[in-house]
């Protein structure tokens, strides 16, 4: 089996997974957050989101946590854009402050859309069309986000063809990727690739990914079925934050140290520090007042408080 030498996480953490928080997160704790995750090796970082402040409270200081993030260099960020009134937010940042990429959203299945907009399928992604253009002309790399991919909450299963319809509706707007999303976590390995195949037909490998929520503990077996596939490119959260909405007390995002822990076992190249992805880990749960969701992260703190208890006794 070949698998990919090298794999690049896109930590969604500071949006995907902070945007559900009810506890508003102060402005300074989500930049020391990035600045963590860039110190821990992450080279790309879905920062923000550029919603309406009346629909995602936890994202009204995009602007100002943008603004305040010193960036190293060859990191790379992204931000979350539903309209061309959010890309005109991201368009007026000073360029030092501008992201890399903007994020577009739609979903695989007509239930889940007309539920959640009010609007076909066909009709969402068709909105996207001017902010793609918009965004191409501003030198702005464009990455979709294909929601309920795997299944939805309202209508159940998604199939293949649902998904591979919308993949090539994605194409036709011009945007560069394409990330296949589980959003309710229902995914298993062997559909995940029958989908990931039909996202291949029409994306060069180099531009699919997958963001997988582990509501039923699938998530990282999900990974390692798109590695078989030589998908090198997933969505990840720090210390497994974000929940999902649409499945009362289930855990959301895959942990990006859950993720970096298969890879290191592979043998996989991350550039990632697990030793300082656990720091980051530990500092935004700690502000959230709670532990972490991954199971690496607990099990690498629980090893480090032991060892620090054994040295304090010899």
């Amino acid at each position: 089996m070949n698998l990919p030498s090298h794999v690049t996480l896109v930590d969604v953490g500071p949006r995907d997974g902070l945007q559900n928080e009810k506890q508003p997160v102060d402005t300074a704790t989500k930049i020391e957050l990035v600045h963590r995750l860039q110190a821990a090796g992450l080279r790309e970082i879905e920062v923000t989101s550029f919603v309406s402040p009346r629909w995602v409270p936890q994202m009204a200081d995009n602007t100002a946590v943008l603004g305040g993030i010193t960036r190293q260099a060859g990191v790379r960020t992204s931000v979350l854009v539903p309209n061309l009134k959010g890309l005109d937010g991201v368009l007026a940042l000073p360029a030092a402050a501008r992201p890399d990429e903007i994020v577009v959203f739609g979903a695989a299945s007509e239930a889940f859309s007309q539920r959640n907009i009010n609007c076909s399928v066909a009709e969402s992604i068709e909105r996207f069309a001017p902010v793609v253009q918009a965004a191409h002309a501003a030198g702005l790399k464009v990455r979709s986000a294909l929601s309920c991919a795997l299944g939805c909450p309202y209508q159940g299963e998604v199939t293949p063809d649902e998904v591979e319809r919308v993949v090539v509706l994605l194409k036709g707007i011009g945007v560069d990727h394409c990330g296949i999303a589980d959003t309710v976590g229902v995914g298993t390995p062997r559909r995940v690739q029958a989908v990931m195949e039909r996202a291949l037909r029409h994306f060069p490998l180099v531009e699919v990914s997958g963001h997988f929520h582990d509501t039923y503990g699938q998530a990282v077996a999900n990974v390692m079925a798109c590695l078989e596939l030589g998908i090198h490119q997933f969505d990840t959260s720090v210390a497994g934050l974000g929940g999902c909405p649409y499945a009362p007390g289930a855990t959301g995002n895959v942990a990006t140290e859950d993720v970096v822990f298969l890879l290191r076992g592979l043998g996989i190249d991350t550039g990632i520090d697990l030793d300082a992805l656990v720091d980051a880990a530990a500092f935004i749960s700690a502000a959230l007042g709670r532990r972490p969701v991954s199971r690496t992260a607990n099990a690498w703190l629980a090893r480090r408080a032991a060892a620090a208890a054994a040295g304090s006794h010899a």
